[in-house]
This record gives C-alpha cells, structure tokens and sequence, in this order.
C-alpha cells in the first residue's frame, strides 16, 4: 500500500520513537469538573506490530477506523442500533426492504457532501471478486442481485438503491432480521466514492471519511519507517464535536512514557498500573476462543473421537496457561455468548473427564493411542511464550491418551486449507456484532470459506436451521433455532469453547470521559475523553 505523509513539514513532525520526548506536565485537576476542550491523546494498543492499513475491508487496525469513518447505523453500549449517518430508516412489512434516510449536510473529510450513491458503492465494493474480499459472504445469498454482480452478470447490485441523493435502499432476498446489525459492522463504512475510483489503494494513505476525526499524518521512526497514525478532530463533524485536538495511536509507546505522564492509555502489563493513581478500564469482549478440529480428516472426521479429545482437556488449566495482566480468560462452555440476549451459560457442559476420553478412545479402536497419527496443532504467526504456555497445556492432556501432538504455525488460512494430515488450530474469533449468527454462519456453515479452513465441518440440520433463522421474524423463535444449532454442535464437537477474554487497558488519573465499547477496547471510542490538565 502507498503511504503518504501530510507534506514535507509534516514528516518531520511526525516524531522519532528512538528518541522520543513529550514535555512533562504534571496533572491539573479541574475544579469545575467541566469537559475541557483540547490536547493529544496518546493510545497504545494490545498488539504490538501497527499495520498501516486504513481500508475497513481488509484487516485494519479496528480503534483507528471507528474514528475516521462512519457507517450507516451503529451500537450503543446496550448492543442497540442507534443512526449514525442514517438519520432514520423504515421496514418493509415483509421485512425485505430497509430504506435509510441520510442525515442532509454530513460532510466527508476533503468537504464533498454525503450522498447516497456513496453508500451504495461502499456496499457493492465489499461484493467485487476482484478485491478478494471475504465480507461478500454476509451478502451475497441476502441481497437481490448481488450473486449477478459479483459473476459480472449485472453492473450493479440491484439490490443496493440510491433512491435520490438522501435516500438508500437495500432488498433483501428474505426477511433478514439482523440486516441492521450486519450494517453496524466495521467493514460497512461508507467511503467517498470518486476518491477511492480516482486513486484505488492509494486513498488508504491518506484516506476521508466522515468520522470525528481525520488523518493527519503518519507517525515515523528515525528510518521513516510507519509506527503510527496521528488523527485530527474533524471540525465539520455531524455530531457532537470531540474534546480532544487529536489523537496519536502507536504500539510502539513505552510503559516510560506512559509512566511519565506522556501517553495516556496502555495495555495493563504491570502490577504497578493496576492501582492508584492509575484508573483501569476492562470490559467482558466478545472475544472467544475455540480449538478447532479437522473435521473432514480422519480420524477427526468420527464424532466420538472429537469427543474424546474434548473430554481430555481441562479447560481452567488451559485459561490459567493464557492469563496475563492485560488479558483475563474467563472459561466458556457455551458456543453462544450467553451474554447475549435469550442465550444462558452451560455450566459444566465442557468439563474434562480423563477416564471417559479414555474409553471412547479404546471405543473407535486407539486404546492408549494406538494407530492415532501425528496431531498438528496450530497456531498464528508469530510464535510467543503465551501459545507455547497454551500448547504444553493441551499436549500433556491429549499425551495422557497417548496422542503425540506437535506444534505448528501458519501464516495464513489459506495454509490451513492445505494441510492433508489431522489437525486442532487455535481460533480467536472477536465478533463483529452482538447476534448468534455471527458465530454460527462464519464458524460452522457448510459453506463458509472460514470453516472450510479452519474445520472443514458439515451438517446440514444446522445449515437448514441457520437458513430458516435468517427469514424468522419472530425473534423468540429466532433464539429458540439458534439454541437448537447450539445443541447440534455440543453433539458434533467440531470445535471445543475454550474461554473468552476480558480486556484491561491503564488509563491516565486526568482522562476523563473513557468507557469500554460494547464489543471490547479494541475499538476504544474517544470522542467524549477529555484532558483535565
């Protein structure tokens, strides 16, 4: 991708980590207790590597997006959607057609208005096989004409309308009860559509949205290599303006710093941050982690093999072998967050159970792990002392039924896809919004690309029952189809539940204003912080 810095000037702004230097100011507090307007919010992220990619369809940095783009509805802490630059929308009474109407006068970053043609191109791109996209997924069996747009059977998705310039319409194949989750997800932002065909990837390096705040420059290190990204507060901004002048992001921050009263907001990595003077922010993300089986590669393809796999693993062990400061694993036997609403926690349904693994070993004909070939166990790039934790902990269970797991890593799914011998893969699933059909469709359909990469898991009761949950408009009865693929995976194994992860992030005693997102601080919003200094 082709960066660009703001201008010559702006380079040299931009400062060098090896020798960075913020001024030392101790904290002031406000007496009037009254949101201050101004100053540089300094964010150090969890992961360690900043990828300088700010297109919401690839993989980005999620913090950095929700600040420079908007899509057209959003979510509250209460996992409720709420406009955003949908002012209001309309239902169809058959639930198949969703008309948005856009707020009049939103302004993308560069000054051209808001229209709904944008909205409509940001869609139809998430479609286009030529940018090798997997989020057409999500659209291409629900919207009308989008499996035509894709095949280039039609130049556009009929089903994606700009009605006039405020109005957008979607039609959809069926009643889509979570269409509008599905619309608050990160990668359904709306770009500018004459700069992103103007200039292709390049507009990613110095990119315009309709966020509260807009790129400024791109933070460097002495070789000028991209650290980090300075954003702006946008002026013109359609909704309440944020406090702050700007916000600098960068995993490259020290704990000094930080310490010094210079960066403000850190991963919590050390017991001296976890107390007074220093405020934490930690929240229960929707991040689950599961050990996925090959299910389509013998001997993982038998049920009670899976079982017993399952049944050897003591999960709390597991959790503890991946605890840290910044990150707190909780055990989960549910695949369903049952945070979610209609959904309740399955207490002991995954507990470890040696000597029943043992016999439904013997049972499919690997007493003491007799003929059972070599296990992969994989793992993402880069390889850590957190996974080699992890991995001691999973193979000394599966060794005690006389399994050799070995470990491995790989760089992408595609990979996976290739490996010919049986296999379990860590999988962190983060969901993208708050509804049981974002595990079940990406994780376990049949036919999603993800499952096939990961598990290659096939059943078509649950593939029929995700289908009629998708056109259900009731929504108890929706809940009560999604409990019912719950229990057909708990039956199949294809993947165990492992744990889900509760985030902590150290936070400055003068920042004000801060509150974890209801999908976990990874996408942090600040636009009420604010300095008291």
């Amino acid at each position: 991708m082709r960066v660009c810095s703001k201008v010559a000037s702006s380079l040299f702004a931009a400062f060098t980590l090896a020798s960075i230097a913020f001024p030392s100011v101790p904290p002031q507090q406000n007496a009037s207790g009254k949101p201050k307007l101004g100053g540089t919010l300094r964010v150090k992220p969890f992961n360690d590597v900043f990828r300088p990619s700010l297109d919401p369809a690839v993989e980005s940095t999620f913090f950095v997006l929700e600040q420079l783009y908007d899509g057209l509805v959003r979510l509250d802490k209460n996992f409720n959607i709420i406009p955003s630059l949908a002012e209001y929308w309309v239902i169809s009474g058959d639930g198949k057609k969703f008309t948005f109407y856009l707020r009049k006068g939103v302004k993308f970053h560069h000054g051209r208005e808001l229209t709904a043609d944008d909205v409509k191109f940001s869609l139809e791109r998430l479609v286009q096989k030529q940018t090798g996209l997997l989020y057409y997924q999500f659209f291409i069996t629900k919207v009308a004409g989008a499996e035509e747009f894709r095949e280039g059977k039609s130049p556009d998705v009929a089903g994606f309308k700009a009605l006039d310039r405020y109005t957008f319409e979607i039609d959809w194949t069926d009643p889509y009860v979570s269409g509008l989750y599905l619309l608050s997800m990160s990668f359904c932002k709306v770009l500018p559509k004459e700069l992103v065909e103007a200039q292709g990837k390049g507009f990613f390096g110095k990119p315009s949205g309709t966020g509260a705040f807009k790129f400024g420059y791109w933070l460097r290190d002495a070789r000028l290599n991209v650290v980090g990204i300075r954003l702006e507060r946008n002026d013109d901004y359609f909704g309440e303006l944020p406090y702050l002048d700007a916000v600098e992001y960068s995993p490259y921050f020290t704990l000094d710093q930080f310490v010094e009263g210079n960066v403000h907001v850190v991963p919590l990595r050390s017991e001296g941050l976890a107390s007074a003077p220093y405020q934490v922010l930690e929240n229960d993300s929707l991040d689950i982690f599961f050990l996925g089986m090959s299910c389509n590669i013998g001997p993982l393809d038998r049920k009670d093999v899976r079982h017993a796999l399952a049944l050897a693993l003591d999960k709390p062990k597991i959790a503890q072998a991946a605890l840290s400061l910044e990150s707190v694993p909780r055990v989960i036997d549910n695949y369903i967050p049952p945070e979610l609403p209609g959904f309740f926690p399955l207490e002991g349904a995954g507990g470890a159970d040696l000597g029943k693994a043992r016999r439904l070993l013997a049972g499919a004909g690997f007493g003491a792990g007799q003929g059972f070939p070599e296990l992969y166990v994989y793992f993402a790039s880069p390889r850590g002392e957190a996974q080699n934790r992890l991995f001691r902990e999973i193979r000394d269970r599966l060794e005690a039924l006389g399994i050799r797991p070995v470990m491995k890593h790989y760089r992408s799914l595609d990979e996976l896809k290739s490996v010919a011998a049986p296999h379990l893969v860590i999988i962190e699933w983060l969901m993208d919004y708050p509804d049981a059909e974002n595990i079940i469709f990406p994780l376990f359909q049949s036919r999603s690309l993800l499952n096939k990469m990961y598990m290659g898991y096939s059943n078509p009761r649950l593939d029929r029952l995700l289908g009629a949950s998708e056109i259900e408009a009731s929504w108890e009865k929706r809940i009560g189809l999604f409990r019912q693929m719950e229990q057909i995976l708990l039956e199949d194994v294809p993947a165990v539940p492992l744990y889900r992860v509760k985030r902590r992030l150290a936070v400055q005693p003068f920042v004000r204003g801060a509150k974890a997102p209801p999908l976990g601080n990874y996408i942090l919003d600040v636009r009420d912080v604010w300095l008291d200094k």
